[in-house]
C-alpha cells in the first residue's frame, strides 16, 4: 500500500547482477511529492544501484530487480521500459554527466525533448533552463567537449528538465567539481524544488553538502539502508557525524563498529 503524498515508494527491493552478485539487499525508500531525498553512503554502497533500479537502467549491465516492489505514485514501474518512464515524468541525470561531446550545449539540452512534439513548450522550457543555468546560454554554441565540468553538471540536469520531469534522479551531482561550483549546482536544485516543484532523490557521496539541501536523507552501506531520517536530525546525529562528516576522532569506519546500534527488523536479511 502506498502512503499519500509519495512520489516513490521503494519497497524491499533486492538486485542481482550476472545472477550471482546481489547488490541490494532488501532496500526500501520513500520519496515526497515535492521533496528532495538524499541517499547517501561511500563509494560501493549502492546508491547508484537503486538510482538505476528505478529507472530500470540495470539491463545494461545485466541486473535485475529479484524481489521487491517499486511504485510511482501507486503504480507498479518495475517492468516498464527507461522510455516509459521519462514519459511518466521520471528521469535520471547520469553520474559522470554524459554529455554528447560534439554537440553544442544547446544541442545537448534540445536531446531532453525527445519525447515531447510540443515545440511551443519546448522552446519555454530551454529559456527556463537558460534562465536557471545563465552560463549555459552564455556557451550554448559551444561543444560540450570544451566546456568545464561544472557547465557539463548543468548542461545535464538542464537536459534532463527538458524532458519536463515530476521526478529527478540525480547521480553524484558533486562529483569532480570545485567547492564553490558545487554549491552553485546545488542551490539551484533548491529552487527548481521550490519553484517549479521538481521531486529530486539524489544519490551523494558529499553528505554534508546533501544534508543541507535535502530534507530527508537515507545512509546506505552494503546495499542496505543503515539510516534514515530528517536531514537536520542526520546532520546532528553523533555517529553520522563521525563517518560521514568527518568531525569525530575514532577509527571507526562502519556503523556495523558502533555496539549501540541496532537494525530495524525490515533491513534485517
Amino acid at each position: 500500500m502506498s502512503t499519500p503524498n509519495m512520489v516513490l515508494n521503494v519497497n524491499g527491493i533486492e538486485v542481482i547482477y550476472n545472477h550471482v552478485i546481489l547488490v541490494l539487499k532488501g532496500v526500501s525508500l520513500q520519496v515526497p511529492e515535492r521533496g528532495i531525498v538524499a541517499l547517501l553512503g561511500g563509494n560501493g554502497a549502492g546508491k547508484t544501484t537503486t538510482l538505476r533500479a528505478i529507472s530500470n537502467l540495470l539491463k545494461g549491465e545485466r541486473g535485475e530487480v529479484t524481489k521487491g516492489s517499486i511504485e510511482l505514485r501507486g503504480e507498479r514501474i518495475e517492468n516498464l521500459s527507461p522510455a516509459d518512464l521519462v514519459q511518466r515524468g521520471v528521469v535520471q541525470v547520469m553520474e559522470g554527466r554524459h554529455c554528447f561531446a560534439h554537440l553544442t550545449i544547446e544541442e545537448n539540452l534540445l536531446t531532453g525533448s525527445y519525447t515531447r512534439r510540443d515545440k511551443g513548450e519546448i522552446a519555454a522550457n530551454l529559456e527556463k533552463v537558460y534562465n536557471y543555468f545563465p552560463r549555459l546560454k552564455t556557451r550554448r554554441t559551444s561543444q560540450a567537449a570544451y566546456t568545464s565540468g561544472g557547465e557539463q553538471q548543468m548542461c545535464a540536469i538542464g537536459r534532463a528538465l527538458m524532458a519536463n520531469p515530476s521526478l529527478v534522479l540525480l547521480d553524484e551531482p558533486s562529483m569532480g567539481l570545485a567547492p564553490q561550483i558545487v554549491e552553485e549546482v546545488f542551490t539551484i536544485v533548491k529552487d527548481l524544488n521550490h519553484k517549479e516543484h521538481v521531486t529530486f532523490l539524489l544519490a551523494e557521496q558529499n553528505t554534508s553538502m546533501a544534508l543541507r539541501y535535502a530534507d530527508f536523507g537515507y545512509i546506505m552501506e552494503s546495499g542496505r539502508i543503515v539510516m534514515d531520517g530528517a536531514a537536520a536530525d542526520l546532520a546532528n546525529n553523533e555517529d553520522v557525524k563521525e563517518f560521514y562528516l568527518g568531525m569525530g576522532g575514532g577509527e571507526r569506519k562502519s556503523f556495523k563498529d558502533v555496539k549501540s546500534y541496532k537494525r530495524r527488523k525490515r533491513w534485517l536479511a
